[in-house]
């Protein structure tokens, strides 16, 4: 155990393995060295030792230079003396300074990274490839030109434009192009022979999704014929393969397993058919017509299929990352980081039978406004993190929109593995900031088979499911339930909502209004909404039946902005009949809640000719004042036009005096449930006298609601309420209803 781990600190020293595998793999590059005579010199058709040398470069950096040196020193000096053995080594140590220098000053960063990074291609087949040969077979000729070498037995020659020349440079630049990518992986084996396991896992990952045995089998037996014919042909002179235009044949082959199983398979592959084509050339270039010739286009073939080969398997291999990395994210939530509904559709489909727990979190909507998004996004992930040591290896929760989450479950025992989620949901406590938090968490699970093909129906269900269980404290079934009254809920929902965007294109709602009188004799009339039914002759809609789903699905500020012109058209149309008429409309907390509402109805005053006295905006305390600092500024702004402010119902919402204190109005409705009481309930007498007193505090003008006989009128205008609001009064009647009254009331 000692020795291991003395051996993992100290191998990429210099005098470790740097040193020794140097020595160990030069012979083998040098058996992989295709070579002939051609014009009384030597001529190679791929040269390897310089790509190799280079390999241990990248591997090991600057490290590996002593052993590069003593790898050479041990071939050269018995064979050819030392002489020939310290030219060899400045052969060999200038180009690989000079490109390995280069290399490194334009990528600092991650430069000996596995090959196939297309970041590092191109730097890689410049200054590894292109310049390392360039700068190595110039050094030969200025050696030749000085007479260092025997011309005789070298790779120059001593005319640098002869086609010895030429085919000597492309075997260099397919070595370094094809020996590197090659050695570097078996370098990196013996430093590590765990990243043999590795090796072969990545070039599976690169392989084309859909690709089989069968195919691999298929390309490689016609690999071998095509090859074994090149090789092996029937004779010297009647075959057509006896030609260097056959080895266009492979490049095929060759483009097909780039596209195919990605640059590691192919890359090594091709080194191998690469060395066996060379090392056999014999067999397929016709020793006579111009061997010169032949051997020239054969050297350059290889040159171009080795380029064409290798960037067609660095841009496939490329693309096929990136598309399978858009593929994971696209289940990915970029912002949350979790798996989303696509994910879960994808997963649901993956099993027979699945079971679906729905997390609904109505607080984060409330805490996300006051302390941002961030606090929703830590609040999933947290979650999420908590909920894992529970879940198998194949269960996930998913981020879905908003204050939601799912969980799929395996099948079997999900009742009993919901109660778990459950009680680990409820231990969950969310710190923020050092403070910990516990919103409630309203869970609701289904059983579910494939194929899911309605997934988002299901999740709307749950969803209501989920908010049952806020009020039961427990998780509720669908499947229990049932899902018809959930199903006829969620459908009435949105006819409701098809209706109300019908209603609000065509205008399909109808104005009421109910007189408002003044105990000084003074009055206004109240603007009521209600929306026609389907056909003519159905019941008219009251707001009770649509404003929540107008609300839910935020259509209630467009329902506003349609009554508040409608009235003012109203208004301006029967300016004559009605001089110095006052209406009160009903605003819906969308509205109040908006910047811009405020100037949307200075505009529409002047549009129409309507002074702001005219009108009153009614504000529902319990509703519309959650945001307060924004709701004052739009009634402050209004106020300042010159319209007035009433409070809606007050005493109804919770903390209702609290927020009288800071809001700004001039009017205050006291809810028809104290008054209707007033003469039977001695509390809600006092509770009545309390607003009147609290309002005359304040300077505001109180209007009692529900007054229906003459005794609670006696009550109230005893109590000191300036205006009265009942059926005693005068019940709801259609708004164009009121000039026939004035016109009567005149005559």
């Amino acid at each position: 155990m000692h020795l291991a781990s003395w051996y993992n600190k100290y191998k990429n020293q210099w005098w470790a393995l740097p040193l020794v595998l140097p020595s160990l793999f030069f012979p083998i590059a040098e058996w992989c060295n295709a070579n002939t005579v051609m014009d009384g010199g030597r001529v190679f058709l791929v040269y390897v030792p310089l790509g190799l040398m280079t390999a241990f470069m990248v591997v090991f950096g600057w490290a590996a230079m002593p052993g590069i040196i003593v790898a050479l020193l041990l071939r050269y000096v018995p064979l050819k003396g030392e002489i020939v053995a310290l030219l060899a080594v400045v052969h060999f140590i200038v180009p690989i300074t000079i490109s390995w220098g280069g290399y490194r000053i334009f990528v600092p960063r991650r430069g000996s990274v596995m090959f196939g990074a297309i970041k590092l291609t191109g730097q890689r087949m410049l200054w590894l490839v292109l310049v390392n040969a360039v700068t190595f077979l110039v050094i030969y000729q200025i050696g030749v030109f000085f007479g260092w070498y025997d011309v005789s037995n070298n790779i120059g020659a001593e005319n640098p434009l002869h086609t010895r020349t030429l085919i000597n440079f492309q075997a260099v630049l397919i070595g370094c192009l094809t020996g590197m990518p090659f050695f570097y992986s078996v370098i990196r084996m013996f430093r590590n022979p765990r990243f043999m396991f590795s090796f072969f896992s990545r070039m599976k990952a690169q392989m084309q999704s859909g690709v089989t045995k069968v195919e691999i089998t298929l390309w490689a037996g016609l690999v071998i014929v095509l090859v074994s014919l090149l090789l092996l042909p029937f004779n010297d002179f009647s075959t057509i393969f006896t030609t260097d235009y056959t080895l266009t044949l492979i490049l095929p082959l060759m483009l097909w397993g780039a596209m195919r199983f990605g640059f590691l398979f192919i890359t090594v592959s091709w080194a191998v058919i690469l060395t066996i084509l060379c090392s056999g050339f014999h067999n397929y270039l016709p020793p006579y017509m111009g061997f010169q010739l032949h051997l020239a286009i054969a050297s350059s073939c290889y040159a171009v299929f080795s380029i064409t080969i290798y960037l067609m398997a660095v841009v496939t291999t490329r693309q096929r990352f990136l598309h399978s990395k858009a593929r994971r994210v696209a289940f990915i939530d970029p912002i949350v980081q979790m798996p989303n509904l696509r994910a879960l559709n994808r997963d649901l489909s993956r099993y027979p039978c699945s079971a679906l727990a729905f997390l609904r979190v109505p607080e984060l909507e409330l805490l996300g406004r006051n302390y941002g998004v961030q606090l929703r996004i830590q609040y999933k992930q947290q979650l999420n993190e908590y909920l894992h040591p529970i879940l198998t290896a194949n269960e996930r929760v998913y981020h879905l929109s908003g204050h939601e989450l799912a969980v799929r479950l395996n099948y079997d025992s999900y009742h009993e593995r919901i109660d778990a989620l459950d009680h680990r949901v409820k231990q969950f406590r969310f710190m923020w900031d050092g403070m910990p938090m516990q919103p409630q968490v309203g869970i609701s699970f289904c059983y579910v088979r494939q194929p899911v093909t309605h997934i988002y129906f299901l999740l709307g269900e749950l969803s209501t499911m989920a908010d049952l269980s806020l009020s039961t404290s427990k998780p509720e079934s669908l499947q229990q339930h049932g899902t018809n009254h959930v199903q006829n809920a969620v459908r009435k929902k949105v006819a409701m909502m098809n209706r109300l965007q019908v209603a609000i294109d065509s205008g399909n709602f109808i104005l009421m209004a109910q007189r408002i009188e003044g105990i000084r004799g003074d009055s206004y009339h109240e603007i009521l909404l209600r929306m026609k039914g389907d056909n003519e002759g159905d019941a008219m809609f009251m707001p009770d039946a649509f404003l929540p789903v107008a609300h839910e699905f935020g259509l209630s500020s467009k329902i506003d902005k349609w009554v508040l012109e409608a009235t003012l058209e109203f208004m301006s149309k029967y300016r004559k009949q009605l001089p110095g008429s006052r209406f009160s409309i009903n605003l819906t907390p969308a509205s109040v809640g908006r910047l811009q509402f405020a100037s949307e109805v200075k505009r529409l005053l002047e549009r129409y000719k309507i002074e702001p006295w005219q009108l009153i905006f009614e504000v529902t305390e319990s509703n519309s004042l959650t945001n307060l600092e924004q709701a004052n500024a739009t009634l402050t702004m209004l106020q300042n036009m010159g319209c007035r402010i009433a409070i809606d119902d007050f005493g109804t919402g919770y903390a209702s005096y609290a927020r009288l204190k800071d809001i700004s109005a001039d009017i205050l409705k006291i809810d028809g449930s104290f008054i209707r009481n007033v003469l039977t309930s001695s509390l809600d007498y006092q509770i009545v006298d309390s607003i009147c007193r609290l309002a005359r505090m304040k300077k505001m003008q109180l209007v009692a609601e529900y007054v229906e006989s003459e005794a609670v009128k006696a009550a109230v205008q005893s109590l000191g309420i300036d205006y009265i609001q009942g059926y005693l009064v005068g019940r709801p009647l259609l708004l164009e209803k009121l000039v026939i009254q004035e016109n009567r009331d005149t005559e």
